[in-house]
């Protein structure tokens, strides 16, 4: 028998298998779009830019300073190179991730030290940018670490380029094989890179056909690597998985990158 009251609660509404999916797909559009449009996670491998990144950085990219073009994708997707949308070149002593152009599903991370029209130039380990020296104060010794793990001592140095910007570098012998390069011009669109560890990187001093990246296209840039959101010393990946809580580095999560 009906009492006459009415109920006040909404009709319950039945979620169907449709609706979830959309619902999946929604969240999943939203993290790929964040993921391309504003930043991207990525790791570093190699001891190539010590004492800045350490191998086992987790980095964060951002991508709105250079613009976007597709390198931006956070997926490889072989496209026609169009440019880029709000492009902006970067500056001396940026930070860059980028495509590398001997095999773009490769992501690489330098410094930017020479723009388009740039003189660069190493003249016994010293950087040389339109015929200015980028001045060298030593800053104690360091410890290297090679992709095999090995630690070797490293004369560390503060750097500081003709802008101003300064950060350390590594120095680990002098008359290495790449101390001393006749001077180049950068041309329209591309970058002059190096690793911080000046003896141990394939940078702009090396040639794209020895492994190195010659000059950098712009258009191969991902973005700017502004933070190291996590690091972990790869070293314990051979101790017992109960220490390898040990081998996290939090002073550096969360650290930027300078």
């Amino acid at each position: 028998m009906s009492t006459g009251k009415v109920s006040t609660k909404a009709p319950r509404k039945e979620t169907t298998w449709g609706g979830q999916i959309a619902q999946l797909a929604a969240v999943v559009a939203v993290v790929f779009l964040a993921k391309g449009a504003i930043a991207e996670p990525f790791y570093v491998p190699s001891g190539s830019m010590e004492p800045t990144l350490l191998i086992g950085d987790a980095l964060l990219a951002s991508k709105f300073p250079y613009g976007y073009g597709t390198s931006s994708l956070p997926m490889q997707i072989t496209l026609p190179e169009t440019g880029r949308l709000f492009g902006e070149t970067p500056k001396r002593g940026d930070v860059v991730v980028f495509r590398w152009p001997g095999d773009t599903s490769q992501a690489w991370v330098k410094r930017v030290v020479g723009l388009p029209g740039d003189r660069i130039q190493m003249r016994q380990g010293q950087l040389y940018i339109n015929g200015e020296a980028a001045a060298l104060k030593p800053d104690g010794i360091g410890d290297a670490e090679d992709d095999s793990g090995r630690n070797e001592p490293a004369y560390r140095y503060v750097e500081t380029l003709p802008n101003g910007v300064s950060h350390l570098i590594f120095k680990m012998r002098d008359n290495g094989r790449l101390d001393n390069t006749p001077e180049v011009t950068v041309p329209p669109g591309k970058l002059f890179v190096l690793g911080d560890n000046r003896d141990n990187s394939a940078d702009s001093r090396v040639s794209l056909r020895d492994g190195g990246v010659g000059m950098l296209p712009i258009d191969n840039l991902v973005g700017r690597a502004d933070a190291v959101v996590g690091s972990w010393d790869l070293g314990f990946k051979n101790q017992p998985v109960w220490a390898w809580l040990s081998g996290f580095r939090l002073d550096r999560f969360f650290t930027a990158v300078r």
